[in-house]
C-alpha cells in the first residue's frame, strides 16, 4: 500500500478537491498547512493516479508529489488523523468523534459517533465544524435539508438538536451509505436518506438548507434554484470566496446575515428578508 501525497498552493486547493474527486474516486484526505494544501491518496501503484496525471491537471500549482510505503501499522496510525471535534456555542457542546475514541463525560453533550470509513472523515474539517456551530447558534425547529450529506453529520445533528424531518442527500452513493449507517449507529431514525445530483436535479427545500459544497456547484446550484428556502447555511468556501456566493444566491431573495470563519475557510447563513 501506498500514500501519494500532493502539495499545491493554497489558492488551488479547491481545484485540487475537483480533480482528486475524478481521478481518485475511491477517496483521499486533505490536510493544510500555512500556505498551501496536502492531499492524501492511499492505493497500490495500480489503483492510484499517475503523477504524470496529477501534473497535467494541477499545472503549476502542484508544488510536489511525495510517494510513502505505508507501515503493517497503518491501521492503527489511521486513526490518529481522526481526532475528536468538540463545538461550543452559547453553553451548548457537541462533540463528534470516530468510535475508538472515548465518549463526552457530561450527559448533557450533544454526541455523535462518526466511522470515518475510507473516503470522508469525521467532521473535522473547517467547513464542516463552522457548520455545526452555526447550527447550534439557532434555535432547533421545523424541516432541515443536508445538500452533500458525506458522513451525515450535519443531518444528525440536526435531528439531535430537534430539526424534522431531516433530508440528507449526497450525489456519491458511499456518502449515503455511510450516512444510513452512522444514522444507525447513533441510533437516529426518521432520517430521508438519499442520493441526488444537484446538477442535475433541485435539492428538497427545507425551513433551513444546509449547503456545505464547494463554490463552482454552490453557484452551480444557485443558478438552477426557482425556490429558496428560508434559511440556508452555505458552506465549503474559501473566505475569499463567500461575497461570490453571497451574490449569487441574492436574485433568489437571501441575504447574508451572519458569516464565520476558520483559517482560510467560511461558512455563511443567508436568510430571505421580507
Amino acid at each position: 500500500m501506498i500514500a501519494r501525497t500532493l502539495r499545491v498552493a493554497a489558492d488551488a486547493a479547491e481545484r485540487a478537491v475537483l480533480i482528486l474527486s475524478e481521478l481518485s474516486p475511491a477517496g483521499f484526505e486533505e490536510r493544510e498547512s500555512e500556505g498551501c494544501a496536502d492531499f492524501v491518496v492511499y492505493g497500490t501503484a495500480d489503483d492510484l493516479p499517475e503523477h504524470s496525471a496529477l501534473r497535467r491537471a494541477l499545472g503549476p500549482s502542484l508544488l510536489w508529489i511525495q510517494d510513502a510505503e505505508i507501515p503493517d501499522d497503518w491501521s492503527e496510525r489511521w486513526k490518529t488523523w481522526h481526532q475528536p471535534v468538540w463545538v461550543e456555542v452559547d453553553g451548548r457542546r457537541a462533540l463528534v468523534r470516530p468510535p475508538w475514541e472515548q465518549p463526552a463525560a457530561d450527559a448533557d453533550t450533544l454526541e455523535l459517533v462518526i466511522d470515518p470509513g475510507q473516503a470522508f472523515g469525521t467532521g473535522g474539517h473547517d467547513t464542516t465544524r463552522l457548520c455545526l456551530e452555526l447550527l447550534l447558534g439557532r434555535p432547533a425547529g421545523g424541516s432541515l435539508a443536508d445538500w452533500g450529506c458525506g458522513t451525515g453529520v450535519l443531518a444528525l445533528a440536526a435531528a439531535r438538536l430537534g430539526w424534522t424531518p431531516v433530508t440528507a442527500i449526497d450525489f456519491d452513493s458511499a456518502a449515503v451509505e455511510a450516512t444510513k449507517t452512522n444514522a444507525e449507529a447513533n441510533g437516529i431514525g426518521g432520517l430521508t436518506i438519499e442520493r441526488l445530483d444537484l446538477t442535475v436535479q433541485p435539492g428538497p427545500l427545507a425551513d433551513l438548507v444546509v449547503a456545505n459544497l464547494i463554490l463552482p456547484l454552490l453557484l452551480q446550484v444557485a443558478a438552477g434554484m426557482r425556490q429558496a428556502p428560508p434559511v440556508l447555511i452555505a458552506s465549503g468556501l474559501l473566505r475569499q470566496q463567500v461575497d461570490e456566493a453571497c451574490a449569487a444566491f441574492a436574485p433568489l431573495g437571501l441575504r447574508e446575515t451572519t458569516r464565520s470563519e476558520s483559517r482560510e475557510w467560511a461558512a455563511v447563513v443567508l436568510e430571505k428578508r421580507s
